[in-house]
């Protein structure tokens, strides 16, 4: 994590992430509280500020837009889930508009990408995400260029920097699903990319207890647009998980810090384990996007895919075997959780035996000994 640990405070100040994420959207008037808290109010009394929570927001949100906007580099509207952002930034294409998503990304958006042709709002092309020319030429054309990088759940680390490089038609849209690397990984502001976006359910909240989306833009048009639809969808995100969400990311930076060196231990382990038939995970110099990895990410993140030999049986029956890693879905928290992607409706398409492995802040040698129990128990 050696890039992008710098950030400028609202006083001027630059300081490393880590200490300005512990300070970030705080009220500094003497008698404030450290904590921004929740208040749970609809409505204010009328005057310059504030009205409706709706239309105006409420402290919680703002400090949580404070925060995501300084990582990110740009300005951010909050929503009250990471599929509500994402739908919103969809919202902008007119009708007749073309969406060109990859062929591995988070199944919601691939359910609202294949609705909305469905429905005649736009047409979706689908292109693999190491297709860099495919990519390239589709930013000449595409109103929507939406990437995903690292992808989800094989891992795949597109070239980002050069797609955002790329000529784009006037009007398109190039939005990042920053979720899976992070802001303190990756920052695709920085690379050219319009939107980026961060399911504030994973890594941002970290603790498996709130549901919250964030948009960050630069372009002021676009940030106005999308702060109009929220309050017209009413997607809104709520009191409690917005302060959930601002506890949270105070966090991130030794969360991330600690989990993703705990991956690569695990990856490399399992590599080399006699039960696992192949081991995604783009800090493995094997794995076929390494170099991208290492050129575009300030670390290589905290997710692991690997595949069980046998079939779909055995790859539950690890995944029942487990003690210390829970058997769940979601991922960026500080507990490990595992899942046979596969098994989920619309996710099919993927190998059988594939695990996705969201790796917590545990000890490493506690979650290794469970992994090799559960995985020596197949052979």
């Amino acid at each position: 994590m050696s890039r992008h640990r710098v950030v400028t405070g609202e006083d001027g100040q630059r300081r490393a992430v880590e200490s300005w994420l512990v300070s970030a959207g705080r009220d500094g008037r003497p008698g404030a509280p450290l904590n921004v808290p929740p208040i749970p109010a609809s409505n204010f009394v009328l005057g310059d500020q504030r009205a409706y929570a709706r239309d105006d927001a409420t402290p919680g949100w703002e400090a949580l837009e404070a925060i995501v906007g300084g990582l990110e580099g740009g300005e951010s509207v909050a929503f009250a889930s990471g599929m509500a952002a994402i739908a919103a930034v969809f919202d902008q294409l007119p009708v007749g508009s073309l969406v060109a998503l990859p062929d591995d990304c988070y199944q919601g958006v691939v359910g609202l990408a294949l609705s909305g042709q469905q429905r005649g709002r736009w047409s979706v092309q689908r292109i693999p995400v190491t297709a860099t020319e495919r990519w390239v030429e589709m930013c000449g054309v595409a109103d929507l260029v939406w990437l995903e990088s690292p992808s989800n759940p094989l891992l795949a680390v597109g070239d980002v920097d050069i797609i955002c490089a790329a000529p784009r038609k006037p009007g398109t849209i190039l939005g990042v699903d920053n979720t899976f690397a992070t802001p303190l990984n990756q920052r695709p502001l920085d690379l050219g990319a319009d939107v980026a976006v961060q399911s504030v359910t994973k890594f941002i909240g970290g603790h498996s207890d709130l549901l919250g989306g964030v948009v960050t833009v630069r372009d002021p048009t676009l940030l106005a647009t999308l702060r109009q639809a929220r309050e017209l969808a009413g997607a809104t995100p709520g009191t409690l998980e917005a302060f959930l969400a601002v506890r949270g990311v105070r966090t991130l930076a030794l969360r991330l810090e600690r989990a993703q060196h705990t991956a690569m231990a695990l990856a490399e382990r399992l590599e080399r384990h006699p039960a696992v038939a192949m081991t995604r995970y783009p800090g493995l110099t094997g794995h076929p996007t390494h170099l991208a990895a290492v050129r575009q990410l300030a670390g290589f993140g905290t997710i692991i895919s690997f595949d069980v030999h046998g079939d779909a049986a055995a790859a539950d029956a690890v995944c029942a075997r487990l003690r210390l890693i829970q058997h769940a879905t979601s991922l960026g928290a500080v507990e490990s959780t595992i899942e046979r992607r596969a098994g989920i409706p619309g996710q099919e398409h993927l190998p059988p035996t594939l695990l996705r492995l969201s790796v917590g802040i545990e000890a490493v040698d506690d979650l290794w000994a469970d992994l090799d129990a559960a995985l020596i128990a197949r052979l």
